[in-house]
């Protein structure tokens, strides 16, 4: 299986994938490479519309080199904690960056949780922020104000009253309520429905199985984020509890 960086060659297979509407999977298999290297190529040179294979290879040799200059740098002038080795960090950032585009975030949002995820304080105030991802305060607070929005991030003062914006683990769990919640609506709609267009009716039976498949999973999601809450305060070095929390039982099937 080749490995390291794509050729561009293989770049080219990637656009030709894309033109003929190929899944990742299917583009990594034929060039014997996992897919999430695909995923990730695609979405950091402009997604499956926009990806261009040339476009695409020169871009990467710019980060590769920019990146390698930037490490240098904090090398030379700011040892990483920890030991840590600065151009692995560089790239661990520009992955878990990709994997939070991927998963529906826009890339400023993603890169600033990105910068907090990798932050040992897990805080940062705007100007911190701005001057970690070379970006406009602008840009920050734009990004900020979303993730606030999705209850990702959570704004505080520090000692000399500047906003600190700040990611804990307390917040997973604060979201995941918010996500199981969110689709109570739906399931209040689809029982109106069910009254207005007749409970004996092949529609109203659709989306009465609508709404208890959205309750099912709100009150599962819940009551697995109380069992696991304690998960995200395990400190370093303490083992979480072995015992896993009990998967909630089905909805029982209607006669």
């Amino acid at each position: 299986m080749p490995g390291g960086r794509l050729t561009q060659q293989e770049r080219r297979q990637i656009a030709l994938g894309l033109a003929d509407d190929l899944p990742y999977a299917q583009i990594a298999r034929g060039l014997g490479r996992p897919t999430s290297t695909i995923t990730r190529e695609v979405m950091r040179n402009g997604g499956p519309a926009a990806y261009r294979a040339d476009l695409a290879h020169r871009a990467t040799e710019r980060r590769a080199h920019r990146r390698s200059s930037t490490a240098s740098r904090r090398a030379d002038s700011s040892p990483q904690p920890h030991g840590r080795d600065a151009e692995a960090v560089a790239e661990y950032a520009e992955t878990l960056t990709t994997v939070l585009m991927a998963s529906g975030l826009a890339k400023m949002p993603a890169r600033v949780l990105t910068c907090l995820f990798t932050t040992d304080t897990g805080s940062l105030t705007a100007s911190g922020l701005a001057q970690r991802l070379q970006v406009s305060p602008a840009s920050i607070s734009k990004a900020i104000t979303f993730l606030e929005s999705q209850s990702l991030v959570r704004r505080e003062r520090d000692e000399r009253r500047r906003a600190r914006y700040v990611v804990d683990n307390e917040l997973f769990y604060q979201a995941t309520i918010a996500s199981a919640r969110s689709n109570d609506r739906l399931v209040e709609v689809a029982r109106q429905g069910v009254t207005i267009l007749g409970s004996q009716t092949p529609a109203a039976a659709r989306l009465e199985n609508i709404a208890r498949f959205l309750d099912f999973i709100s009150e599962s999601l819940t009551r697995a984020a109380e069992q696991a809450r304690e998960v995200l305060h395990t400190t370093s070095g303490t083992a979480p509890n072995d015992a896993a929390p009990p998967r909630p039982s089905p909805p029982e099937q209607a006669g």
